[in-house]
């Protein structure tokens, strides 16, 4: 109690730039007994973080008033997690196609009711942060208790592999956004986003980065994720069969006002739907494009028809134009079409204008592009104002929207739905700058010599999808897939230039060669 009191007072911010400090290092260190402290202590404070929130809020009276059985509760929780991480540390790349399993699940919790409309759930990751805390678990148990007392000297720092410069960007904009929640108008807001989204996702890029991502394991984590699209698609045909919206009352209750209806599966919208359905089919086009076996073809093809159909009933126009980024990556690149792709996209740009110049109304745009856009155009605007009033250094981590209701009382929608946006109105343009060069750092490393390697193709296109859905959505680094995007293509980066660094090593071992038997 005298922990959770101490934690409730000015405390809790330097607690948020401890844990982002340790998710970090996580990134960037390279020594592994260094790096699995760091994981360790970011696996602990933050849920003493996030306890030191709400431990007086109404989500945790069953505690108070039962603290027995919740105690009990969370020695069950324990123990099934030491017993996945047990697991997990026989069997390692278990891991992985876990992870991916559990990737879209999530579960509507209450955090804190701390919102600008005075509460509400907040639907959480709960299956990836348990699989995510036993995978790293599995890693540093073993490497703590080999080095403990001093124990013997571990692999050294300069042996492992340098860490890219969009991971050093990724590592800084963590800690930015820590600092700059000191002043932010939301405070809450950001302490939630750095627990539940980026801490655990850098130990998710930790762990995947370490793995050899060789024709097996793709396959596996392919495969699973074709499984799992196909389900979540058929779950989409049941809700599109009976009209039924599950697992969203915010989406039921849009679905009842609006003439067409749109499902959204397991998910709490149809937007996030659409862009899992997008980037699998990126994913599956990438394998159908180096794929010659016939019977795996005929699966990927019936797949696909799936996984386009629940993709077509979500009705979420930013995930088709994802869609088609993605797609167009995958031309571009596969045969070496950059040029017309580029070329068909500016005609397609062209009669778009056109189309929207001749007809408005086709398009809804009889409503003003705000109505169109079911009041985005407005969360823009917004924003652009609120970067225009502080512009160096913005509101703050998480306060876009506190503020943008404080100026827009009326309004229904609050959350910015354009990430660069976001960006430029909470942390300005030390943020701005800092996100402006994470996304060109990491583009640039992933297309670098890509063509070569299908699988880095494959992450390439499907980044490229995403990062185009988060300038007409949400949730860039809050979405997992973008860390675990981020995590195998720094796998696959690093692996190929350690490749390269050998061969180099072996042509020069045998020039030396052949020059001696030459001057012999």
């Amino acid at each position: 109690m005298i922990t959770f009191a101490v934690l409730a007072g000015p405390l809790p911010k330097l607690g948020v730039i401890a844990v982002a400090l340790l998710a970090a290092a996580v990134i960037l260190v390279r020594d592994d007994v260094k790096r699995a402290w760091a994981m360790l202590g970011a696996l602990v404070l933050s849920p003493v973080l996030l306890l030191a929130e709400i431990w007086h809020s109404p989500q945790l009276g069953v505690i108070h008033r039962h603290p027995l059985e919740a105690f009990v509760g969370a020695v069950f929780a324990l123990a099934a997690l030491a017993a996945l991480a047990a697991f997990l540390a026989r069997r390692p790349r278990v891991l992985p196609p876990l992870a991916v399993a559990v990737l879209p699940f999530r579960i509507p919790i209450t955090p804190g009711g701390t919102t600008v409309t005075g509460g509400g759930s907040a639907n959480l990751l709960v299956p990836l942060y348990f699989v995510v805390a036993a995978g790293a678990l599995a890693w540093l148990v073993p490497i703590l208790w080999e080095h403990r007392d001093g124990g013997p000297p571990g692999e050294p720092a300069d042996s492992a592999p340098e860490r890219h410069l969009f991971e050093r960007l990724l590592a800084g904009f963590v800690v930015l956004y820590a600092i700059q929640a000191l002043y932010s108008l939301d405070f809450e807001t950001a302490l939630e986003n750095m627990v539940f989204f980026y801490v655990p996702f850098a130990l998710l890029l930790a762990r995947l980065r370490e793995f050899e991502w060789d024709r097996e394991l793709v396959g596996w984590c392919l495969g699973v994720t074709a499984v799992l699209a196909v389900a979540l698609a058929f779950i989409g045909f049941y809700e599109e069969a009976t009209q039924t919206t599950l697992f969203s009352s915010k989406l039921a209750n849009v679905n009842d006002v609006h003439p067409y209806f749109t499902v959204n599966s397991v998910f709490y919208d149809s937007n996030i739907f659409g862009r899992y359905m997008a980037l699998v089919i990126v994913l599956l086009v990438a394998l159908l494009l180096y794929e010659r076996r016939q019977r795996l073809l005929i699966g990927v093809t019936v797949t696909l028809a799936i996984v386009w159909g629940g993709l077509v009933l979500a009705l979420s126009r930013s995930s088709l134009l994802a869609l088609l980024f993605g797609m167009g990556t995958l031309a571009a690149v596969h045969w070496r079409a950059g040029r017309r792709v580029l070329g068909v996209a500016a005609v397609l740009v062209v009669a778009g204008a056109i189309a929207l110049a001749i007809s408005p109304t086709t398009f809804g745009l009889n409503q003003g592009l705000n109505g169109a856009s079911s009041g985005r155009a407005n969360l823009v605007t917004g924003g652009l104002s609120m970067f225009g009033s502080r512009p160096v250094w913005g509101y703050g981590s998480g306060s876009f929207a506190t503020e943008y209701h404080r100026r827009n009382p009326s309004s229904a929608l609050t959350a910015s739905h354009t990430i660069p946006i976001t960006v430029a109105a909470e942390q300005g343009l030390i943020g701005l700058l800092v996100y402006l060069a994470l996304v060109i750092s990491a583009l640039l490393a992933l297309f670098r010599e890509v063509r070569a390697d299908p699988v880095r193709l494959a992450v390439t296109a499907a980044f490229v999808a995403l990062l185009v859905h988060t300038m007409l959505y949400a949730a860039f680094l809050e979405d997992p897939l973008s860390w675990t995007l981020l995590g195998i293509g720094s796998a696959l980066l690093t692996g190929s230039r350690m490749h390269r660094t050998a061969e180099q090593r072996q042509a020069e071992r045998l020039r030396r060669a052949h020059s001696r038997s030459a001057t012999v």
